[in-house]
């Protein structure tokens, strides 16, 4: 929200949906906005481009075991371990299960004949957009591509 009202006051950015809620100010009150347009192309501060969490990982495996598909008890896997040289990077974990998790250790995939699902990459942006919300609003379907 902090955001999304810098971009509007600097002119960035401007409205397409507000909700019914406005932002009280000193000398006057703004919509809150629900949907912006930027205005033109607006440079993305590096600390919040693709930032890397557990939230973030687990939404981007779809909340299951890259592995053996489980769903239950859930960590973060280095494909490549960081004993071996293995980087936290996207390109580098995978969600896994505790079970799956142990039985790897730190033993590269093919040794053990364990290989992910899916081969490990940056998240599309709307995996940020699910990890930030708890819900997506009506409002914004219009706007977002379906996934």
């Amino acid at each position: 929200m902090r955001r999304a009202l810098v971009l509007l006051l600097k002119q960035k950015a401007e409205i397409l949906e507000h909700s019914p809620r406005a932002i009280r100010g000193i000398a006057r009150d703004f919509p809150a906005p629900h949907v912006i347009r930027l205005v033109y192309r607006v440079k993305v501060p590096r600390y919040e481009a693709r930032r890397m969490s557990r939230r973030a990982l687990f939404a981007r495996d779809g909340y299951a075991c890259q592995y053996c598909g489980s769903r239950g008890k859930l960590t973060v896997d280095h494909v490549v371990p960081r004993s071996r040289g293995g980087d936290s990077s996207w390109s580098n974990v995978v969600t896994s299960c505790g079970p799956c998790n142990a039985r790897k250790g730190d033993a590269l995939c093919h040794e053990i004949e364990m290989y992910p699902r899916e081969k490990p990459r940056p998240p599309r942006p709307d995996v940020f957009i699910d990890v930030a919300t708890p819900r997506r609003p009506e409002a914004w379907s219009p706007y977002l591509a379906a996934a």
